[in-house]
Parts: structure tokens; C-alpha cells; sequence
């Protein structure tokens, strides 16, 4: 006598393997009723073993032959193995016998996006809808191809209608999340997150991404109360933890990012971008030792991570182990050298080094990569002032003036070379200009050559400009 489970229970599920497995091991053959055979397929597949899945699918066609399910079971395992022609043939097969199934056409949609034939997808897809295919899954099929096309505004509405069908769809959250930033309308993606809390409030995944919405705004005292009301309805979910402590280290709070952060590992093991993320807290802080410790860690779990790399070389930097540190900076270098982080880092200590020609190089890179670093253009004028260069600082600060022509900081410095170099009527006229462009910041041009502020004529302009502003 079987026993009575719940339809759909796993109970009834693992009864129905087991069933399955020992005809197998006996090699006889068992009678299952179609929806028993969904079950075995649907455990396969969660147990991440198509090969098995496709086996109990073939079966369960010989058993059930004018069962279009398992047709489409079969086309769906065989997408998943990317056997797209397969798949395509069993479709073809269920159609003879559902020709009207929108469940098919939602197929046949996800395989000629994964054809490339993003028009093909959308037309299936209008058609899986059309054949009544209202599920939360054709919703969100449509809505990741407008996402393709970059028409983000349809996105939104099939999202939306997504989530409608089924609340829980938080594939559908997170993505409603990106396009609203992408279309630039925080503010409506707030009331909508808000407005579906109010339908659903212990829905973590709404609240979650609602603390994304705050944090990119910045607004980070909301975000951090969503990430909170998060984890009070779902404390295992990590990337709140996470989230809210980045948000704590924007609000330079470095000790309660490192304890928010060091709670995920209660519910998964450490990885490599939380070792990271603690590591850079030690570093604001001061804390050299425990940074390195944490990066290390970082490097240990993940070697392709570039940022941990850099922050040893950071921490070694710091306590003026320049030659240590470089070789962490040329790690990090290998990994992404399209860095100007890196390539600063590296230009900094090479010149602490004095190996001033392989500075300059690595400063030429910083400014290639982000001209609009003003303290990267100063630094690297600097170089070739301190060894008497006085033309190649020159043209260095016009370089940066061209990229940065409202930086006031540029012109107060390049005053000062040509003051060194004897130009005295052309760093007036400079000195002019940043005045004209930020007059309060004047006294950078006596920081880098005090002598002048004894220059009775310098004194006359700078006052004349303070008087006026």
C-alpha cells in the first residue's frame, strides 16, 4: 500500500525518484503517471544533472506519447545544454500536438535571442502573450529584450507586469532597479518600491533594492534603514549586509563597516571582495597590519583580484616599504592596466624610488587614462620642475590647463614655473587667469615658491582681486 503524500510535496517527489532509481538498478520497467515523471525531471534538473533529466524525459515520452510536456521538458534541457537545434526539433514536435501553447513560443523566443535574432524573440514572445501566456516568467522574458534593445521604458512597463503576475520575482526587482537608473528617475523607482511594500512589506528583495535606490542617490541613512529592514526579514541574505556596509564606509565609518561586513560570514563562507572590503577599512583607518592581513586573505581566495593586490602595496607604501610595494602595484598593474589608480600608485613610488624616467612614463599613463586628474597633471609637472626641467613642467601644465581649463590650482602652479624660468610678464598674466578663475585659492602659489610672497607686484594683483570678490 503507498503511502499518501501532499501532491507536490517533496515527499511524494523523493518517493517518485526513488521509485525510479530502483527500476533502473532492478533494469525492469515501472509505470508512472505523467505527473510523477514532471516531478523526477524537475529534481534532476534542480540537482543541476540535465543528462539524467533528458533520460527520465525520454522515458516518460515512450510512456505518455501524446503528452506535449515532456516535449517541451526536453526542449527546455536541451537549451539548457546549448543543443538549440534539438531543442527546435522538440518544439516542433509539440506543436503538432499543442500548436497553441504559449509556453512554446516563449522557447522558441529565449532561443533565437540566444541565436541573435533579437526581432525573431520579440515577435515569439508578443505571441507566447497573445496565446494568453501571462505568467510572471513571459513578463520578464519580454522585459530582458527590451532591456537588449535598450528601450528601457517598455522594460519597465512588462517588468511591472511581471511582478504583478507573481510578487516574489525578484529577478524582476533587480531589474526594474537597473533600468530606472538607467533612465535617470530615481524618484519614481522610490515610489514604486515603496508602493510595493506597502502590498508586500516583508518582501526583502523590495526593501533591498530600494536601499540601492537610496544609495545611489545618496541618500544614505534611507538606504541603510532598507538594508536593515532586509536582514530583519531575511538575516541570511548577505549582499544587504554588504551593501550597507559600503554604504557605511561613504559615511567614512570604517569600524561599523568592518563589523557589518564580518556578519556575512556567519551565513556563507568568506569571500575574496569581503576580505577586500575589510581590508580597505584597516587602511582608512590607519591600521596597516590588519589591512595587509585582509587583503592577503583576499589574494588567497580570489589571485585575479586586482584591488587586493593594490591594497598590499598600499599598506606597504604607507610604512615607506616603497620597493615592497611596487612589486604589489605591478601585480595589480598585470591584472587591469587600464588603472589610473595603479598607474598613479606606481608613479608615486617609482619616484619616491628616484627612478624618475619610469615616473614620468607611469605618469603619462595616469594622465592618458583620466586627463581630468588635476593632482596627477601636478604631480607629474612636479617631476620635471625638482630636476630643473623647467620647460617640460611648463608644457606638462598646459597640457593639463587644455583638459582642465577651469582648475585654478593649474594656473597658480604654472605661475610659479614661469617664475622660475624667468618669465615674469607671461606668469602675471597667468597669475591673472587664476585669480579670474578661483581667487580664494591663491595661497598654492605661495605654498610652492614662498619667496614670492615678499614680490610687491604679485601682492598688488592678488589684493586686487580679493577687494573685487
Amino acid at each position: 500500500m503507498e503511502e499518501d503524500f501532499e501532491f507536490g510535496s517533496p515527499e511524494e517527489q523523493r518517493l517518485s525518484v526513488d521509485r525510479y532509481e530502483e527500476m533502473l538498478r532492478n533494469q525492469d520497467l515501472y509505470f508512472f503517471d505523467a505527473k510523477a515523471f514532471e516531478s523526477i525531471i524537475d529534481y534532476y534538473t534542480d540537482k543541476d544533472d540535465p543528462v539524467k533529466a533528458l533520460q527520465v524525459a525520454e522515458y516518460a515520452k515512450s510512456q505518455h506519447p501524446y503528452e506535449s510536456t515532456f516535449l517541451l521538458k526536453k526542449a527546455q534541457l536541451f537549451v539548457r545544454t546549448n543543443q538549440l537545434e534539438k531543442a527546435l526539433e522538440e518544439l516542433d514536435r509539440a506543436a503538432i500536438l499543442e500548436p497553441n501553447s504559449g509556453e512554446a513560443f516563449l522557447l522558441k523566443g529565449n532561443i533565437a535571442l540566444l541565436q541573435g535574432d533579437v526581432e525573431e524573440g520579440e515577435q515569439l514572445f508578443l505571441n507566447a502573450i497573445e496565446l494568453g501566456e501571462d505568467s510572471a516568467e513571459a513578463y520578464f522574458q519580454i522585459a530582458e529584450l527590451y532591456q537588449i534593445k535598450g528601450e528601457y521604458e517598455k522594460a519597465i512597463a512588462y517588468l511591472k507586469r511581471s511582478l504583478e503576475a507573481n510578487m516574489e520575482n525578484d529577478d524582476a526587482l533587480h531589474a526594474l532597479a537597473f533600468c530606472y537608473e538607467i533612465v535617470d528617475r530615481p524618484e519614481e523607482s522610490v515610489l514604486f518600491y515603496k508602493s510595493y511594500i506597502d502590498s508586500d512589506p516583508y518582501s526583502y528583495a523590495a526593501w533591498f533594492n530600494l536601499g540601492l535606490v537610496y544609495e545611489r542617490m545618496e541618500n544614505f541613512p534611507d538606504a541603510i534603514d532598507a538594508y536593515d529592514y532586509a536582514v530583519l526579514i531575511n538575516e541570511t541574505f548577505v549582499p544587504a549586509y554588504f551593501n550597507k556596509g559600503n554604504v557605511l564606509v561613504n559615511l567614512q565609518k570604517y569600524t561599523e563597516a568592518i563589523h557589518v561586513y564580518k556578519q556575512t560570514f556567519e551565513y556563507e563562507r568568506p569571500t575574496a571582495d569581503v576580505y577586500c572590503a575589510i581590508g580597505e577599512c584597516y587602511e582608512k583607518l590607519e591600521q596597516m597590519d590588519e589591512a595587509r592581513e585582509n587583503y592577503k586573505k583576499a589574494v588567497k581566495l580570489d589571485p585575479l583580484l586586482a584591488d587586493a593586490w593594490f591594497g598590499i602595496g598600499v599598506t606597504l607604501d604607507f610604512d615607506e616599504r616603497h620597493f615592497e610595494s611596487l612589486h604589489f602595484y605591478k601585480k595589480a598593474l598585470e591584472l587591469d592596466d587600464s588603472s589610473p589608480d595603479y598607474w598613479f600608485a606606481i608613479a608615486d613610488a617609482r619616484y619616491k624610488l628616484k627612478q624618475f624616467e619610469e615616473s614620468e612614463f607611469a605618469y603619462k599613463k595616469v594622465v592618458q587614462l583620466n586627463p581630468t586628474d588635476v593632482e596627477a597633471w601636478l604631480d607629474f609637472s612636479s617631476i620635471y620642475f625638482e630636476q630643473g626641467k623647467y620647460a617640460e613642467a611648463i608644457d606638462v601644465i598646459g597640457d593639463a590647463i587644455k583638459q582642465n581649463p577651469d582648475a585654478s590650482e593649474l594656473y597658480y602652479r604654472l605661475v610659479a614655473y614661469l617664475f622660475a624660468q624667468g618669465k615674469y610678464n607671461e606668469a602675471l598674466n597667468f597669475l591673472e587667469l587664476g585669480l579670474a578663475t578661483n581667487p580664494d585659492k591663491f595661497h598654492i602659489l605661495f605654498d610652492y615658491l614662498p619667496q614670492l610672497q615678499g614680490n610687491k607686484i604679485i601682492v598688488d594683483i592678488i589684493n586686487k582681486y580679493k577687494n573685487n570678490s
